[in-house]
């Protein structure tokens, strides 16, 4: 049986404290790390705590749960994956944040794992992922650290939300089923969706712009039918750094579905003046992203009233004529 052991490591300029909270709040992992798209907490008690990840690997989807040991005294998280994604049989590690300074922090990320049966082609998979995945984890984390202790307002969220007289299950259909969004959205020019495991999807889409422009994106989606889908960009437009969001359902005793769709960009700064002219600031990309996601997300989300108050209308007439006979 082969077992790997690597080690990564980075500096980053801040607080070794800081650097630690960042990684033990595992709602930051999205936004901090390319690989991360949604992190949920199973379980909490003391220090201990349980962990699932949907994550992208060498460019496919894969979900686990973790269990992990936080000590903020020696400023390290020990990890061991409960339940791993094939090719991977066993992994863990640790972090490890070291104050070189009280400004200054050595962080190291620690692995070992196996593959299933021990197979070489796997476990070189497994090398070329985690090397990749711990370079860019580290990187992306010194990157959020030092832009939050003094950058301009880069990250920017917001939401946008109508009611629908419609089941939430209407609508999530109209959501989840991407692969007909050619055929059902205007703005979407060409779509490829893939989905090798249920409710963990990969979608790449061509997007028009009112200019006549368009623009490729990929996303890993994660599914939880009928209310919610998360997801983040790994294909990002010019402008963006970093894109975030989710779509939310909630249908109320009424019928009367609530559907938000909700966004969390970081302005990528080195294409504005390219994009948006060369006395654009990060103030002006901020307006043009809020402008451009909430078009595209607004008219997503009438598409989806149309088609579940359609299908809602339909259910009611065919239960008014089912009861005359």
């Amino acid at each position: 049986m082969t077992v790997r052991e690597v080690e990564h490591e980075i500096t980053v300029e801040a607080p070794a404290a800081e650097v630690y909270r960042l990684i033990a709040e595992v709602e930051n992992w999205p936004l901090i790390f390319p690989p991360s798209v949604l992190v949920e907490r199973v379980e909490h008690t003391g220090h201990e705590e349980r962990i699932r990840i949907w994550a992208t690997a060498n460019g496919t989807a894969k979900n686990w749960t973790s269990r992990r040991v936080l000590d903020p005294e020696a400023l390290t998280i020990a990890f061991r994956q409960e339940v791993s994604a094939p090719p991977v049989a066993a992994m863990g590690g640790t972090w490890i944040a070291e104050a070189l300074s009280p400004e200054r922090t050595r962080l190291r990320l620690l692995h070992d794992y196996r593959a299933v049966g021990d197979d070489p082609k796997d476990l070189e998979w497994i090398d070329q992922a985690v090397d990749r995945n711990s370079r860019s984890e580290l990187a992306a984390l010194k990157t959020s650290v030092e832009l939050a202790t003094g950058a301009p307002d880069l990250r920017l969220s917001f939401e946008d939300s109508v009611e629908i007289d419609g089941s939430a299950k209407d609508v999530y259909d109209f959501l989840n089923e991407a692969d007909r969004w050619c055929e059902r959205l205007p703005h979407v020019a060409a779509v490829d969706l893939r989905e090798e495991t249920p409710g963990l999807q990969v979608l790449r889409m061509d997007t028009r712009a009112k200019d006549g422009s368009s623009h490729t994106t990929e996303s890993v989606r994660v599914c939880f039918p009928h209310h919610r889908i998360v997801y983040k960009q790994t294909t990002l437009p010019a402008l963006m750094a970093l894109h975030t969001g989710y779509w939310q359902l909630s249908e109320d005793d009424r019928g009367v579905t609530t559907a938000t769709s909700q966004h969390t960009v970081i302005v990528g700064t080195g294409n504005i003046h390219a994009i948006l002219g060369p006395d654009a600031g990060v103030p002006e990309a901020r307006v043009f992203l809020r402008n451009a996601l909430g078009t595209n997300s607004r008219a997503t989300l009438g598409h989806a009233k149309t088609y579940a108050e359609a299908r809602a209308q339909g259910n009611s007439r065919h239960s008014r004529s089912g009861n005359v006979q």
